[in-house]
């Protein structure tokens, strides 16, 4: 491991590498040629932004395409951003190292930003990211609050951005099947839907440790309310880490919610919508629980799944589905049954990134746009304040408002620090 001295002196010459040309090959960029469907000899210039565990992949997909090129790579944390910038290195000798997203954001020929961070972050860096004239790919889910979410959805009209939100299995064929399958009626009218998200261990209050050099802890927390630093607080860990705290996310609500629901949304024909009620576990049922209008209820880690993911249980068949290309129907036909004339085709995706630099080029919607992503993040983060509350909520998904309950309408959004506004 190289010495702290010795990594900002490579991130200092990362970012001034930027300037030069000669080290890569000449690319126009799309911002260069203009904002119609860029030409033949033209790349999408991507600037990373939080490059933790989830951006990994990000890293691999993009330096591996022809038509995109990773011109830009943001992290607080010194050694990873020294990562990162060895790794895009590899295809492109120009790339260059930021530890302030401003930085990136100014420059003129990025196209377009992956968003990787912690939730708490998500929206700022999104809407400053459109507002500089950038699309933007941010993970799930797409916000912290609702609140957060209207103004993604504002900002993605007002700039005219193409935005995709990480919710990668609507790109995933047979979870698209299972949504046309419901959708088209094949096994009747939907009753219950069970999803399962799992458990995080409880949030800690942790002793306050020396923030480790090369880590800009401030910035890391921003808008959330300031804590004492310890390592768990901030770690990068799929089965706790930050996921654990609500002040950076909506524990599995958001984690594996932002896919299951998202899925049962679409599913439902949702995406405009949204349920109705929700109830925490344990107040009158032994799980948590919402529904909609029409009394189908989606209930949380509970019931026979028969090992899927997502269960759809209707009145004449169910249908059963997970990652990996996993689905199973009763009747076991419907599985392998190919859509008619008259059934619902949904949007056709099968690489959810590549649909994102599609639309970069096209100009057309995603998949999954903020409308979109808002929407499931809704229904999060609803789940997560019926939850903190421990009293049922109701939801009025018309009026975008929570119902009856001055005190837990606070909650639509959070108070941000200081110097964290969120950009216009």
């Amino acid at each position: 491991m190289s010495s702290p001295q010795n990594r900002r002196t490579f991130l200092k010459k990362g970012a001034i590498a930027a300037a030069s040309t000669l080290a890569a090959p000449m690319f126009l960029s799309a911002a260069t040629l203009g904002r119609g469907q860029p030409g033949p000899n033209s790349r999408i210039n991507i600037g990373l932004i939080g490059n933790g565990l989830i951006m990994r992949g990000h890293r691999s997909y993009y330096r591996g395409r022809d038509n995109t090129v990773v011109a830009a790579v943001c992290d607080l944390y010194d050694d990873r951003l020294q990562d990162a910038l060895e790794e895009c290195r590899k295809e492109n000798n120009a790339c260059a190292g930021y530890k302030d997203y401003e930085e990136l954001l100014a420059r003129k020929d990025i196209d377009a930003v992956v968003i990787g961070t912690p939730d708490h972050w998500h929206a700022a860096l999104s809407i400053a990211a459109m507002k500089a004239g950038k699309d933007v790919y941010v993970e799930k889910p797409m916000t912290l609050t609702i609140e957060e979410g209207k103004a993604m959805v504002a900002a993605e009209k007002r700039y005219n951005r193409i935005l995709q939100v990480g919710s990668q299995q609507r790109s995933e064929r047979a979870f698209r099947k299972a949504a046309e399958i419901v959708r088209s009626g094949w096994i009747g009218k939907v009753k219950e839907v069970y999803c399962g998200l799992g458990s995080f261990p409880a949030p800690t209050a942790y002793p306050e440790h020396p923030v480790p050099e090369g880590f800009d802890y401030e910035k890391w927390l921003g808008p959330s309310p300031w804590e004492p630093y310890h390592e768990e607080r901030v770690k990068s860990n799929y089965g706790g880490g930050w996921r654990c705290f609500w002040e950076y996310g909506s524990r599995k609500n958001g984690d594996w919610g932002a896919h299951h629901y998202d899925i049962t949304q679409w599913a439902l024909n949702r995406d405009n919508s949204g349920p109705v009620l929700f109830v925490p576990k344990g107040y009158d049922e032994p799980y948590q629980y919402y529904e909609y209008d029409d009394g189908i209820r989606v209930i949380r880690d509970w019931g026979d799944r028969k090992g899927h993911m997502i269960r759809f249980v209707g009145e004449e068949g169910e249908v059963m589905v997970s990652r990996g290309g996993r689905i199973d129907t009763t009747p076991t036909s419907l599985a392998g049954t190919p859509l008619g004339p008259s059934d619902q085709r949904l949007y056709k995706s099968d690489d959810h990134r590549g649909n994102w630099v599609e639309g970069i080029y096209t100009r057309k919607p995603t998949i999954c746009p903020a409308t979109v992503g808002h929407r499931t993040g809704t229904v999060c983060q609803l789940s997560g304040i019926a939850e903190r509350l421990n009293r049922p909520i109701k939801w009025d998904p018309k009026a975008e408002q929570i119902l009856d309950d001055p005190y837990a309408a606070r909650w639509q959004d959070r108070p941000r620090r200081a110097g964290y506004e969120l950009p216009a």
